[in-house]
């Protein structure tokens, strides 16, 4: 069964809302509501819905507030968000398309003429989303947009990025298969994940740069704990990727030739601002074999 689309609809007219939620659950959508901006920013980190409905006028931050905090959460930066609004004004839908606003529907509006911009928008933002259809990480062009506009913010000159490779995991993909190595790539993106939810702030991001290879943006004074937690919760665990049977080889294995886990990084302290960035992956993966605790060639590329 196909896991149900979650939207948060925030708006403060308490009798609308009822009627949305209503509507949109008997549609089949995982419905949450917000009638106050505060409640919709802290709703949206804690449920990463995957459309926003969202009411300019609310009774203490407006909607464009709580678009600009929704678009500066790593999990929520990229949710589409469709405003309702009583203004008719071209000014002011300008500025929420500037916001990233997908699209505007003025009260009072047609219920089907809704369901459908909601439904298309879904639509839209499901084929679009690079994401990687192991780790379901983002991927590709959403990591060069990150990475370019991390270069090139002055607003954020103490950036710091980290690469995660997993070196290792065509000999054993080779050994156990396919299955096998995708479950690795899984549980180290999950990890991953955990500990930059625990670690990182709000505007850091993760993403799947290749094969084996993940990226996580961070700031400088975050680095060095990131950093250590992750080699610390991936190296005990990276013999359980490991059959039962294997596993005692596994731990002899591991300083020899299969599964071993490198970290590269980078930050604007050590490197010229405004370097391209080819320069900047090129940093990265010498970083990461000056870090290495051995020479590791396989699944070199």
């Amino acid at each position: 069964m196909a896991e149900k689309s979650r939207i948060l609809i925030v708006e403060d007219d308490l009798d609308l809302s009822e009627m949305l939620n209503a509507y949109f659950s008997v549609q089949g959508y995982d419905v949450s509501t917000a009638a106050w901006g505060e409640d919709a920013v802290r709703i949206s980190r804690e449920t990463d819905p995957d459309l926003v409905v969202l009411d300019i006028r609310l009774p203490d931050i407006d909607g464009y507030e709580v678009c600009r905090r929704i678009r500066t959460n790593r999990r929520t930066q990229h949710t589409p968000i469709i405003f309702l609004t009583e203004k008719r004004d071209r000014v002011d839908k300008l500025a929420g398309l500037e916001l990233g606003v997908v699209d505007y529907i003025t009260k009072p509006f047609d219920i089907q003429e809704l369901r459908l911009r909601v439904r298309n928008t879904l639509s839209r933002a499901e084929q679009q989303a690079p994401l990687n259809p192991i780790t379901n990480m983002p991927e590709g062009s959403i990591i060069g947009e990150h990475l370019q506009r991390m270069l090139y913010d002055d607003s954020r000159p103490d950036w710091a990025v980290l690469l995660v490779t997993i070196d290792g995991l065509e000999a054993f993909r080779e050994l156990y298969g396919f299955i096998a190595s995708d479950d690795v790539l899984r549980a180290v993106g999950l990890m991953l994940n955990n500990t930059l939810r625990e670690t990182g702030g709000p505007d850091d991001f993760i993403g799947h740069l290749d094969t084996h290879d993940f990226v996580i943006i961070t700031r400088q004074d975050r680095l060095e704990d990131l950093r250590n937690r992750i080699e610390m919760r991936l190296q005990q665990s990276m013999e359980y990727f490991y059959p039962l049977r294997d596993r005692e080889k596994a731990r002899q294995a591991m300083t020899e030739s299969h599964l071993v886990l490198n970290i590269g990084q980078a930050t604007a302290k050590d490197e010229p601002a405004h370097f391209e960035l080819e320069s900047l992956k090129e940093a990265l993966y010498a970083s990461r074999q000056a870090h290495s605790p051995q020479t590791n060639d396989t699944d070199a590329e």
